[in-house]
């Protein structure tokens, strides 16, 4: 991603149209300011902590009646380390559940990443000759996250649906969460690791590592248009990243080592330098991982 800046002079009458009328802008007029603001602060620090309490939520275990902590195992094959522990009972997990522990480890995964979207829009209206108070500026940014966060509940509740069917059929253990065979573990990894060299797998993250060109290309007006703006781009999230949520079916859904390689993964994909190629060999590595597992 690279750096902001923001032309001398301030931007002009047409880029203040463009922003009440929702036309696409250049993407020079949708750069930062070079100095921080107040709002920025205050953002950046609402941001931080829904994060930390949505990681609290998830090292609580998310209700799974004990730490996540103790729910995690590094192992390459988790089939192979069998469904339980002495003393452990099933996870005691109801449909709303299921669904608030899949939509709280999103928020704590993927907010990281849509972070400097939130921020850039919170500016791009500071930036206009028309631009509202800072409050009005604040509250726009937090629906542009609620409407990217509502994309990630819409999947948790796909995600829930599909645990409760692994579970009843013995696929997934009801007491670690993890995949209890090595054919569904090995489909999921290949599944994974071909999406992530797919074109498709290209286009979803090239949407997601450029928030100015997002910006200029999908701005609306109104608070109404930046709740629409997030949900746009919280799809473009999911189609970038639901596979590879889907790998926590093999590793277990509270193992925290697999949710923090996988928020690093993201958060290299979409922010670092060569964030493509790092989404590539991770698929290159799972594909190689899928054949392992089936003769491991």
């Amino acid at each position: 991603m690279t750096g902001w800046s923001e032309p001398e002079g301030g931007p002009g009458p047409s880029t203040a149209r463009a922003l009440h009328h929702g036309r696409p802008m250049p993407a020079s007029a949708v750069a930062p300011a070079r100095t921080s603001r107040p709002e920025t602060f205050l953002l950046a620090t609402a941001l931080a902590i829904l994060v930390l309490l949505a990681w609290g939520y998830v090292w609580s275990g998310a209700g799974a009646g004990m730490s996540a902590l103790e729910l995690t195992t590094l192992a390459l094959f988790p089939h192979r380390l069998g469904s339980s522990m002495p003393g452990m009972d099933a996870m005691p997990f109801s449909w709303p559940g299921a669904i608030a522990m899949w939509w709280v480890m999103m928020i704590a995964m993927m907010t990281p990443g849509a972070t400097p979207l939130v921020l850039l829009h919170a500016r791009t209206w500071r930036r206009a000759q028309a631009a509202p108070a800072a409050l009005p500026r604040i509250a726009r940014a937090l629906l542009l996250a609620g409407g990217y966060l509502a994309v990630w509940l819409a999947f948790s509740v796909g995600a829930a649906a599909l645990q409760s069917l692994l579970e009843p059929s013995g696929l997934l253990s009801p007491m670690m969460l993890w995949s209890r065979s090595a054919s569904l573990s090995a489909a999921v990894l290949a599944c994974a690791g071909l999406y992530q060299l797919s074109p498709l797998k290209q286009r979803c993250l090239s949407k997601c590592r450029s928030p100015i060109a997002f910006i200029a290309q999908h701005w609306q007006p109104g608070s109404l248009g930046a709740f629409m703006m997030g949900i746009r781009h919280g799809a473009w999230c999911v189609g970038c990243c639901a596979p590879l949520m889907a790998l926590l079916f093999v590793g277990g859904l509270m193992n925290l080592a697999w949710i923090a390689a996988l928020t690093l993964l993201v958060l290299a994909e979409k922010l670092a330098p060569h964030g493509p190629w790092v989404g590539q060999g991770a698929g290159v590595l799972l594909l190689i991982w899928a054949g392992a597992t089936l003769v491991a």
